[in-house]
């Protein structure tokens, strides 16, 4: 297992690198000039040059990416264009909002997820089984921003029980977890379903009904251990999502998290945030996907990695 973790770590850094210089040169080929953003738009063609050298633009493409990378590596990932701060500080502040409304978002619909998946498996075509998966459809169907501004025009607006905007309590999170939970809940559920559909049928299952074993102890005992390997799978793939993917609740809710920064450096054409924030979000999955392979092991001792 160590040996396994070593080499995973190791991976990372040409991962990273490749990344680095797709986003590298996707950042360069959006429209629009940052030295003239950041001088203003006032500012004459001499300030403008002035400000393109202060930031490093004058360079060729390849020194300017060689000078990003390599500090990047001792983690200096530059000073933002559009509030002069370091990036690492604007980053670390939006950070904690949106990791939190992550991990709210994942809690509550992993749970109902779970729970509706395996209702709709043990009763598999009958009423509890069209009544779960027509909810999954409707959450997968549903757009979020949609979705973001009715239960804002419900519960905030109409009923006034809820805030629309901030992160001071855990009633902000509300809104835009259950926003940002939806699809997550309506994957889950499915792919929960599928997945004790086919550990149902196993021989192993069928004994422990033979012997006399209750349904709840055969469902959760038996079965959901072996069904939680796919499940757990998709419970990662989807947590990175989220953690990367909050964009849209983000702007429909005014959160300031990392999701609303990258938006605003977009805007501005801020290379620096822009390029670290998907580094930022890349590692992330990779560290999931790391985290979720060792959790293979925990879940079935008999899994070894080679």
């Amino acid at each position: 297992m160590i040996h396994y973790l070593f080499k995973r770590l190791l991976g990372l850094l040409p991962t990273l690198l490749i990344v680095a210089v797709l986003v590298f040169s996707f950042v360069h080929l959006l429209p629009g000039d940052p030295a003239r953003l950041a001088a203003g738009p006032e500012a004459g063609p001499e300030t403008v040059e002035l400000v393109r050298q202060d930031l490093g633009l004058d360079l060729p493409l390849p020194q300017q990416f060689l000078r990003f990378f390599s500090h990047a590596l001792q983690g200096d990932f530059g000073t933002s264009i559009r509030s002069k701060r370091p990036v690492a500080t604007e980053i670390a502040e939006r950070f904690a909002p949106t990791f939190w409304l992550t991990v709210a978002a994942m809690g509550w619909s992993v749970l109902l997820g779970l729970v509706l998946g395996m209702v709709s498996a043990v009763w598999r075509n009958r009423w509890p089984d069209r009544l779960g998966m027509t909810l999954a459809v409707s959450g997968i169907s549903f757009p979020s921003f949609a979705l973001g501004m009715l239960l804002m025009q419900l519960f905030s607006v109409q009923l006034g029980w809820l805030p629309t905007v901030g992160a001071d309590s855990w009633r902000h999170y509300i809104l835009p977890s259950l926003t940002l939970g939806a699809g997550v809940a309506a994957v889950m559920a499915r792919f929960t379903r599928s997945s004790f559909i086919d550990i149902l049928k196993e021989d192993y299952v069928r004994t422990a009904r033979a012997k006399g074993l209750g349904e709840l102890t055969v469902v959760v005992k038996h079965g959901l251990r072996n069904a939680l390997i796919p499940v757990v799978t998709m419970m990662g793939l989807q947590f990175g999502f989220l953690l990367g993917g909050s964009i849209v609740v983000e702007v429909v809710f005014n959160w300031p998290g990392m999701g609303r920064l990258l938006v605003d450096a977009v805007e501005m054409r801020d290379y620096p945030v822009i390029q670290t924030l998907v580094l930022l979000f890349s590692l992330e999955f990779i560290l999931i996907n790391l985290a979720v392979d060792l959790l293979y092991a925990l879940i079935n001792p008999t899994i070894r990695f080679k």
